[in-house]
């Protein structure tokens, strides 16, 4: 299989600037994604001036809207065509070919931007990787869908494998989305297979029964989703995009869609803020994320993919999945980076940063990090006004009420700061291993 020749999700369309370029490496392939305003559309280019070679996402968008290299002022429209060459004198003719960016199709589904890693011109023949029941028209307006994403110190191979095995979560997950007493038999149904991927069936379900029976999709290359219907609750979707960005990282892109039975569980959820929704997905993330970045160099060291079958003891039916996709990736697709190294082992600190690997890019988050170290600035100047109020007012009722202001303004800037700390990095203390 060509993994270039799919399409590949590379930022929600919520999190995307329309003033300004944005990077993303796919398949190794820098590229830079860009707002070109005449026809309404997203661009991807090769992030590299074919003048100097620097990147173009350093660059900005020009008063005519197009994208200009912030070396020498090179502009590129929407084609990739260069538009103007500052250091040309009048009359000279630039090899048009030689100053020409590479271009990348694009396309948006289900509030994703879509790139494809490989010739635009072959694009047209390639279904974009979308989740069919949202797009269903008798269910328009019904779901209520959670986003989050993250860069993951893992193989995007290895994100899947992690994703598809249904049985790790009562262990993995104890004390925020499983509890271990749910543990138990998991008799998995492999239901198709084929070079597009597979489906399955996990006839009992989560929580021994508890939610009903569970489908399963893989849809090659980098799309998996659970499928389950809790009666008189809720269908609950679990969709996972992992993105290959070069050996060793990847991009999740994780959305779990309800379609509550009820309004009320709907409307409740959308009260929460986005980005404090998004604490809560990188302690689930980061329960995994410890052991799989050591997990995949275990594997490599045994083999890598072709040896799992030897590598691993899959003695249950529990592990169905996981030996369906590595037979899919050794009898069809191959590994992305084939022959390439896993980088080395990252130490702790660098396993549990949050800002580089998500807070900088969402927009939800970045915006609550500045509004948070905003309103510590003047929690400050506010708690110093209460303590001079309460001093000048003494013991009576007047003072008292500063104190009581003084008092909350301290929780409330003991909270910005948890939440600040908590953007930044996570603790790599899972609560499984809590008490």
């Amino acid at each position: 299989m060509d993994w270039s020749a799919h399409w590949y999700p590379v930022a929600y369309l919520k999190d995307l600037d329309r003033t300004r370029p944005t990077p993303f490496t796919l398949l190794e392939q820098d590229l830079v994604l860009w707002w070109d305003r005449q026809p309404q559309q997203w661009r991807a280019f090769a992030d590299v001036c074919p003048h100097r070679l620097v990147p173009l996402s350093d660059g900005r968008l020009n008063a005519d809207g197009e994208l200009e290299c912030p070396y020498h002022g090179w502009t590129f429209n929407g084609e990739g065509r260069c538009t103007a060459i500052p250091q040309a004198a009048p009359g000279t003719n630039p090899s048009e070919r030689r100053s020409q960016c590479r271009r990348y199709a694009t396309a948006e589904g289900q509030g994703l931007l879509f790139v494809f890693a490989g010739d635009p011109e072959q694009a047209e023949q390639a279904p974009l990787p979308l989740v069919p029941v949202l797009d269903d028209p008798a269910q328009a307006g019904s779901w209520t869908v959670q986003d989050t994403f993250r860069d993951l110190p893992m193989d995007a191979l290895t994100l899947l494998e992690n994703v598809l095995d249904v049985s790790h979560v009562p262990f993995t997950h104890h004390a925020t989305v499983g509890r271990r007493e749910n543990a138990g038999p998991v008799a998995l149904q492999l239901e198709s297979f084929g070079p597009e991927g597979f489906t399955g069936l996990w006839e009992e379900g989560p929580r021994r029964g508890k939610l009903g029976r569970q489908h399963t999709r893989f849809l090659a290359p980098c799309l998996m989703w659970h499928d389950l219907t809790a009666k008189g609750f809720a269908r609950i979707l679990t969709v996972v995009y992992a993105v290959p960005i070069r050996r060793g990282e990847c991009r999740l892109f994780a959305r779990f869609p309800f379609q509550f039975a009820s309004p009320w569980p709907g409307r409740l959820l959308k009260l929460r803020p986005e980005w404090l929704q998004h604490l809560g997905n990188h302690t689930v993330l980061e329960d995994d994320q410890l052991f799989l970045h050591w997990q995949e160099r275990a594997l490599e060291a045994r083999g890598g993919s072709p040896a799992a079958s030897r590598a691993f003891h899959l003695a249950t039916d529990a592990d169905l999945y996981v030996k369906a996709l590595h037979d899919w990736i050794d009898g069809t697709a191959g590994e992305p980076f084939a022959g390439q190294p896993l980088p080395a082992r990252l130490p702790l600190e660098a396993l549990m940063d949050r800002d580089q690997a998500h807070t900088r890019h969402c927009r939800s988050c970045r915006t609550a990090q500045r509004r948070l170290r905003l309103g510590r600035q003047l929690g400050w100047g506010v708690l110093l006004a209460g303590l001079a109020a309460a001093a000048w007012l003494g013991a009576g009722p007047g003072g008292a009420v500063a104190l009581g202001v003084v008092a909350l303004v301290a929780l409330a800037q003991l909270q910005a700061g948890r939440w600040l700390k908590q953007l930044q990095r996570g603790t790599g203390q899972p609560p499984r291993n809590r008490g």
